[in-house]
């Protein structure tokens, strides 16, 4: 049995227990390199056998996993292994050679950083819809970013794209974006080095610069946090209206 487990975006409370459990049980576990906080891998065994994925391409992954799958095995991605994890080739080959696997999920880097800023991304009036995505650069996209910032009433968070922002930039104003529009970017979201930038599309780039490493680009009206209509679970209306068709019945 091979369980793909999502180790959550950095924090290493923000596992989830039935991760924490995997990997306390394991006796084989690969993980994925400085994505990976150290400190998950100390609730493994001291017996168990512990590799880098790191330097490893899919060939090596898959004789590695076909060496160990009879073992109690994790493999151990960052954040959700249902965003930029690579699971879906690991998967196709686990079919072919007919291993069973489980998937165990995780808090992804766009859910802790919302977290980490204070923002709803889902703002009544502003923006009930969530684009999750990538700048395109040298990995394409099948999506370009314009047809992405098309829709102007989502909000954004851009992975592994922090040396595009300038792109960003000139895509939101062909688009008519407001230079006053929103942009915020949290480096290493909930790691114990975690870093807020804040600003505009207008003037975030030059405050981001010299990032390098892991980073998220959230973008959009939605950071504004100020709705433009009343949220009907809380509002006073639609309790009145709850109660007179509660007493009618």
């Amino acid at each position: 049995m091979i369980k793909f487990v999502g180790a959550g975006p950095g924090d290493p409370d923000l596992i989830t227990i039935k991760g924490q459990k995997a990997l306390q049980e394991a006796e084989v576990v690969l993980y994925t390199g400085s994505l990976v906080p150290k400190e998950l891998l100390t609730w493994c065994k001291a017996d168990t056998i512990i590799e880098n994925s790191a330097d490893m391409d899919y060939l090596n992954i898959f004789d590695f996993i076909e060496l160990h799958h009879k073992k109690k095995f994790v493999r151990l991605h960052t954040g959700d292994p249902s965003i930029f994890s690579t699971i879906a080739k690991q998967i196709e080959f686990l079919n072919k050679k007919k291993i069973k696997y489980e998937i165990i999920p995780g808090v992804t880097a766009a859910f802790a950083a919302a977290a980490c800023v204070g923002v709803e991304y889902t703002i009544p009036g502003v923006s009930q819809t969530i684009i999750i995505s990538r700048i395109e650069g040298k990995t394409q996209n099948p999506e370009n970013i314009k047809q992405l910032l098309s829709n102007k009433n989502s909000s954004f968070a851009f992975y592994l794209s922090i040396k595009l922002i300038e792109k960003l930039k000139l895509s939101a104003y062909e688009l008519g974006y407001s230079d006053k529009t929103p942009c915020w970017v949290v480096e290493k979201a909930s790691w114990s080095e975690e870093k807020i930038y804040k600003g505009s599309i207008e003037n975030i780039q030059e405050k981001v610069s010299h990032i390098k490493g892991v980073a998220l680009i959230l973008f959009g009206e939605f950071l504004n946090q100020q709705p433009k209509t009343e949220s009907h679970l809380y509002a006073k209306s639609y309790k009145k209206e709850g109660e007179k068709s509660s007493k009618s019945l």
